[in-house]
């Protein structure tokens, strides 16, 4: 490989699509060193390769909002055609239709970037998770002081009803 990307870089590529991790056709051609128009020209060569979990094509809403929320694919909305979206498993086919040694490198280094986020995601999840239990003890001692609390204000009133007195004699 010619020039070394960061991991980063690609990572910041990968969206979130119909619940989903892909990259934008224009993004994964870059990355492969072809034009979106031969990454497309290929797929649509080698369709029975690309099944509906590795490769989704994108409504107009789908492609408004990703224009508007990725600066870097701007030239987008010029486009007439509706781009494609592939998940890692399509990102991974890409590189085997091109054939190319740059496309099998970046399939690998794509891969990669998808199993780091994969990864980050996850431990992302367990933090959240130790977090909100955290909470939940924090809010369950906050309720147990409470208690306390209530029980020593308690303790420290005075008897409403005052004892009646002993009729007879009283000690000194």
């Amino acid at each position: 490989m010619s020039k070394l990307i960061p991991v980063e870089n690609v990572q910041s590529r990968i969206l979130l699509l119909r619940g989903q991790k892909v990259i934008v056709d224009a993004d994964l051609a870059l990355l492969y060193g072809v034009s979106t128009k031969r990454l497309n020209e290929q797929v649509k060569r080698n369709l029975p390769r690309f099944p509906d979990d590795f490769l989704i094509q994108l409504t107009s809403q789908e492609k408004e909002e990703v224009v508007a929320n990725c600066d870097h694919l701007q030239n987008l909305k010029f486009s007439s055609g509706l781009p494609y979206a592939f998940t890692e498993h399509g990102a991974l086919m890409v590189s085997s239709i091109l054939n190319t040694h740059k496309a099998i490198e970046m399939g690998i280094f794509i891969i990669r970037a998808f199993v780091s986020l994969r990864e980050f995601l996850l431990n992302h999840q367990k933090l959240a998770y130790k977090l909100a239990e955290s909470e939940m003890r924090i809010e369950n001692h906050d309720q147990n002081i409470q208690s306390l609390w209530s029980a020593i204000e308690e303790l420290k009133r005075e008897p409403e009803e005052k004892l009646p007195k002993v009729k007879g004699f009283e000690i000194d």
